[in-house]
């Protein structure tokens, strides 16, 4: 399917600026740590998924903070995370929550001087299978096919699988070339964790940042699988960002199911968050299985994380911009700039209460 009618373009940011400032203004007073009197600078990194939400809540906040500078360096999410565990970042931007065999749970409460990383969901987005191929503008897949052509099982496109998931259509016989991401990545850990669960045993990898195999093209970053899909490629991407590339259907329950934020919101709603987690951590166990009617389960919920405390000087302007993002206007300015699903009611009530506790050392 071709994108180029699914979504209406993304609009400039200085005329999203001036859009969103009554809302950011309406967001900024609602906590203590928003409103004009603020100045600084305070900075983020990490998922470059999130980087397109990032511009809108930036220009929103910004227009009704005009002393503050909030800068972003979309770098993926495996580095933003070492970014703000090593104290180089105020905040990070993850696609994936904090991973505790890693370490990385314990090296985020180090770094927030032994209080428990606080990490709320943010941006919610279905990751899109993206493709290149001549006379082919609509494809099918189910996850088990997809798991075999990540994992080089499947090497051309008339392969009875993919046949079997697109009956009457004219399938060349010209090789496949699958494209990962290169950098750690949370949308290649959302993409793995999909085939980990959902593709019947076929694909034996764990869900990790890091790509598991070194068949196939790498790039570096979103926008660099997006630049390598030739004709002939398949590759993985947050559908925001896929621009005029054709996007596979995937199979759910009987039914194939296209990339949609309705749809990724779908697959949120009927998966829990992780119960198992501290206090002031919002992480979801999503549900990769559903035969829910409409659902889009290869979705990623992207979170920011951040510390409960802050010097004077950054503490209200981590807190202000964070409380932003996550409300109601600040959802709606990533829905219209990004395509992203808001978060739902009961998360995002949730979300803002535990921003809200950001408070000065």
């Amino acid at each position: 399917m071709n994108r180029t009618l699914r979504r209406v373009a993304a609009p400039g940011i200085a005329a999203l600026a001036l859009g969103l400032a009554v809302s950011a203004c309406g967001a900024g007073n609602e906590s203590d740590g928003s409103g004009s009197s603020l100045k600084g600078t305070i900075a983020g990194a990490g998922s470059s998924a999130q980087d397109s939400a990032m511009k809108a809540w930036r220009a929103g906040y910004q227009t009704d903070n005009s002393g503050v500078t909030v800068n972003y360096n979309p770098s993926g999410s495996g580095a933003g995370v070492e970014q703000f565990v090593d104290g180089a970042i105020d905040f990070a931007a993850s696609d994936s929550a904090l991973d505790a065999e890693k370490g990385e749970i314990d090296a985020a409460k180090s770094r927030c001087g032994g209080e428990n990383a606080l990490e709320v969901p943010s941006y919610v987005s279905p990751i899109a299978v993206v493709y290149s191929l001549d006379g082919v503008d609509k494809l099918n897949l189910s996850a088990s096919t997809i798991a075999k052509i990540f994992d080089g099982k499947i090497t051309k496109w008339n392969d009875a699988a993919i046949a079997i998931d697109n009956p009457g259509v004219d399938l060349p016989g010209s090789t496949i070339t699958p494209v990962h991401r290169s950098d750690e990545s949370g949308t290649t850990k959302n993409f793995t964790d999909y085939l980990s669960k959902a593709a019947d045993g076929a694909w034996k990898y764990p869900s990790d940042k890091v790509w598991p195999l070194k068949s196939g093209e790498a790039a570096n970053g979103t926008s660099g699988v997006i630049a390598a899909i030739k004709s002939g490629s398949i590759g993985y991407a947050d559908e925001s960002q896929v621009g005029d590339l054709t996007v596979a259907s995937i199979k759910v329950g009987d039914a194939y199911v296209a990339p949609s934020a309705e749809g990724a919101a779908k697959a949120l709603e009927v998966s829990p968050t992780d119960d198992t987690r501290a206090e002031g951590d919002l992480a979801i166990k999503v549900d990769r299985t559903t035969t829910e009617a409409g659902a889009y389960p290869l979705f990623l919920a992207s979170y920011v994380i951040a510390c409960p405390t802050y010097d004077k000087a950054k503490a209200d302007i981590v807190k202000g911009f964070l409380s932003y993002v996550v409300s109601t206007d600040g959802q709606a300015a990533a829905a219209s700039n990004a395509g992203s699903a808001p978060l739902p009611a009961a998360l995002q009530t949730k979300a803002a209460s535990i921003i809200n506790t950001i408070a000065a050392k």
